[in-house]
């Protein structure tokens, strides 16, 4: 019978790994359990004070409207609700190996994630518990959406513009590396005899 460290050999590097680096990836769990709770509880609230299909104020083009989505974002995917929940928990595997093994340790980073973790988990929730998603946040024309949907929506969105700064910041400095170095203002002057 093997121990635990021989089956599996990479165990305690990943448990350093991790440990090493808690104290600064707080944020990444706190970010996730504050999102969590505030698209739970706020789900619970639009459940337990309107009914379905109910809005408040009425009629109105900004406000709360009680809705199931079955689908993904912005209503596809109805009905297929098994594969969204495998979908969510590859998502899911795929937020915590880039959390363990970062191609790029930056606070902002961990921030977006730790929104897509906790994004991706609320939702996720209401598939198993409930089947569907409840949708709340009524805007216009713009499809209902929720407070995990907002979450993973705007960490999409900073990770994108931060990897676009990065590569700009890059790109500049590319430049400034392969470009002629300035003319020395005094290698102009002659020297008087």
């Amino acid at each position: 019978m093997s121990s635990p460290d021989t089956a599996w050999p990479h165990r305690p590097a990943l448990t350093a790994r991790i440990s090493s680096r808690w104290r600064r990836d707080l944020v990444f769990f706190f970010v996730a359990a504050v999102v969590i709770a505030l698209d739970q509880l706020t789900k619970w609230l639009i459940r337990s004070h309107l009914g379905l299909y109910e809005s408040w104020p009425v009629g109105s083009q900004v406000g709360f409207v009680h809705v199931l989505n079955s689908g993904a974002a912005f209503g596809i995917l109805q009905g297929q609700t098994s594969f969204l929940i495998v979908t969510s928990l590859l998502g899911l595997g795929a937020i915590l190996l880039y959390y363990v093994y970062p191609p790029m340790d930056h606070g902002i980073i961990r921030l977006a994630l730790g929104m897509q973790l906790g994004g991706a988990i609320g939702n996720l929730s209401d598939r198993i518990r409930v089947g569907a998603v409840t949708d709340f946040i009524h805007v216009g024309r713009f499809p209902t959406f929720n407070i995990a949907d907002a979450s993973i929506t705007t960490s999409v969105i900073v990770v994108l513009l931060f990897f676009a700064f990065q590569e700009d910041v890059a790109a500049k400095e590319r430049a400034a590396a392969t470009s002629p170095p300035p003319p020395d203002a005094g290698a102009d002057a002659t020297p008087d005899d």
